[in-house]
Parts: C-alpha cells; sequence; structure tokens
C-alpha cells in the first residue's frame, strides 16, 4: 500500500478538513492569479491604445493583497513558510516539539487578533465605498 495512502485512511477528520479547504484555497488562488494577470494585461493595453480602464488599478490592487494572503495561506499549510531554523536543529527532540508548539500557539494568536481587528474595521469601514468601482468596502474586508 502506497504511503499515501495510509495517510489518508488514517487521517484524522480535522486533517481531512483542512485538506479540503486547503484545495479550495489553491483553486481559489490560481483563479484569483488568472485574473491578476488578466486584469493587469488588459490595463496595459487599454492605457496604450484606448480609453484607460479606471476600475482596474483598484481591482489590481484589491487581487494582489488577496493573492498574498490566500498564497501565504497556501505555504502556511504546506510548512513551506519562510523560517529560521539554525537554533531549532541544535535542540533535542521534546525541546524542539515543545518550541513547535509554542510557535503554532503564537501563530494561532496571532491570527485570532487579526480576524478580531480585520471584523472590527469591516465594522467601522463598511460604510464606505471604493472610489473607482463603488464596491462596500464590507465586501473587500471580507474577502
Amino acid at each position: 500500500m502506497a504511503e499515501s495512502d495510509k495517510a489518508g485512511r488514517n487521517a484524522s477528520p480535522l486533517h481531512l478538513l483542512s485538506d479540503g479547504v486547503n484545495k479550495v484555497t489553491e483553486g481559489a488562488l490560481f483563479a484569483s492569479l488568472l485574473v491578476l494577470v488578466g486584469v493587469t494585461f488588459l490595463q496595459v493595453v487599454f492605457r496604450f491604445f484606448f480609453t484607460a480602464l479606471t476600475w482596474s488599478e483598484e481591482l489590481s490592487s484589491f487581487l494582489l493583497v488577496w493573492v498574498s494572503l490566500l498564497g501565504t495561506a497556501v505555504a502556511f499549510k504546506r510548512g513551506s513558510h519562510i523560517a529560521v531554523t539554525f537554533v531549532l536543529d541544535r535542540l533535542g527532540p521534546l525541546a524542539r516539539r515543545l518550541v513547535q508548539t509554542l510557535v503554532a500557539l503564537l501563530g494561532l494568536a496571532f491570527f485570532g487578533i487579526v480576524v478580531w481587528y480585520g471584523g472590527v474595521m469591516m465594522g467601522s469601514e463598511a460604510s464606505q465605498v471604493t472610489p473607482a468601482m463603488g464596491l462596500s468596502m464590507r465586501w473587500i474586508y471580507l474577502m
């Protein structure tokens, strides 16, 4: 039996959920990158040959932030985010596991703070609209 088959059969429901969410995130990341490249290309073409698209720069900015955050989530899931491990590599197995757990808990606390204050910001800025596209900032912050 292949190693991935063993891992799939013994995976906890939380790991299966995490893998499913990651697949959706990767799909959204791919689609967002395609739209970002397309809008940016159209922006250049229209700026040189036609009348500039007034909404394209704003959409590109929002998509760039969106793609960055989605990419960060995918990298975090894969464990491919940047890390400085020279101290961790010198620790014993128990100490290494404790430090890794502490780092994970600190990351969870940080993400919790970001979500909390993101909600606060969304509530206070929801009445504003984007200048070019006329969208409620509630949707921008929600994404």
